[in-house]
């Protein structure tokens, strides 16, 4: 008897759920107008500092940078760091954005993508100060989101830095010669192949490998264009209070990984401290004293649950190793710290 009824009560909320979206879909059609895609964010205090009309938003990039869908929603890392950026410029009570980073980093695209987000979040007319408040790994990738920001605090032990690009592939060839499986390549030009994993090792030409490297080193270059145009922002900003990049930076732009004591000395960060010193700075910058702390959370309704109930599970076996592995896929370019490479 329970089980029916709540069998019934499902059925009723599932079916209430569709009547909504089917009369939404009318009213869109009618008006020719449809609802704006993104998200859907929730505001949630975190730190009440009795201060209702200045806020700091708390925008989080954690864990491998990626386009990849992060939740049953669709939406990725990209999508999401965006929305809270526009959902935090149109607050007139929202003062400052702390970029809260604990990253190893991740791909190039999407590091690129929430890196030019910060920065035209910066650069609005009524642009607000976006504060980075490193965790215990800002390296790569997360250096990259973060090289925009107007102050950059981080911890004495921070491990930061590993300025650098990263294309990997397997070579698999050797192993099917012993298992005695032969490929059968069919291509349309004579690079289409360059970086496949069943040629001979030997059969890799110079010619292939300076194009590899030339990629490699067009997105390097994009990379220190984006920490030198970063740093010259706050420094000008900031004038004499932020850190300038020291004469000899480019030369620990090898892919060394540094502490934050290291990263301070060359520039690379504004302040050595912990997260109260990134929220006090970012009440600094904004001229105001106390401010409560939000965040935006993605919101989810029932229409979300019963796509999860539709979901099915992979029977795949899996092994909880108490950190997330990276995924990398052969021949696409990471900006990733070596920390997470072997």
């Amino acid at each position: 008897m329970v089980f029916s009824v709540i069998l019934l009560l499902l059925l009723g909320i599932s079916v209430l759920v569709n009547l909504g979206h089917f009369v939404g879909g009318i009213g869109s059609i009618s008006t020719g107008r449809s609802r704006q895609a993104g998200p859907r964010l929730e505001e949630v205090m975190t730190e009440d500092n009795d201060a209702p009309n200045n806020k700091i938003a708390v925008v989080d990039i954690e864990g491998i940078i990626t386009s990849r869908a992060i939740d049953q929603s669709g939406y990725n890392m990209v999508d999401v760091v965006k929305a809270q950026l526009k959902r935090a410029g149109e607050d007139d009570r929202v003062k400052a954005v702390i970029l809260k980073v604990d990253s190893p980093g991740g791909e190039v695209l999407a590091s690129d993508s929430i890196s030019r987000a910060v920065s035209d979040f910066q650069n609005k007319p009524r642009g607000k100060p976006v504060v980075c408040s490193m965790g215990s790994l800002a390296a790569s990738g997360g250096y990259y989101v973060s090289a925009p920001c107007r102050w950059i605090v981080a911890h004495e032990l921070t491990i930061t830095g590993s300025i650098g690009v990263i294309l990997s592939t397997w070579n698999y060839r050797g192993l099917m010669d012993k298992v005695g499986v032969r490929p059968e390549t069919f291509k349309s030009g004579k690079y289409k192949d360059m970086l496949s994993g069943s040629r001979e090792p030997d059969s890799i030409t110079p010619e292939e490998r300076e194009m590899v490297q030339s990629l490699i080193d067009e997105t390097y270059g994009k990379f220190k264009s984006v920490v030198a145009d970063g740093r010259k922002y706050a420094h000008d900003k900031n004038k004499d209070k932020g850190r300038a990049l020291a004469a000899d930076w480019a030369d620990y732009a090898d892919g060394r990984i540094l502490s934050g004591t290291e990263a301070f000395k060359l520039g690379f960060v504004d302040e050595l401290g912990a997260w109260d010193d990134a929220v006090k700075r970012a009440e600094s910058l904004a001229g105001i004293g106390n401010a409560n702390l939000v965040e935006y959370q993605q919101r989810f309704d029932l229409s979300d649950l019963f796509r999860m109930f539709g979901q099915t599970e992979s029977k795949a076996v899996k092994i909880d190793l108490g950190m997330d592995v990276p995924k990398l896929k052969a021949g696409q370019l990471y900006f990733l710290s070596p920390t997470f490479l072997h």
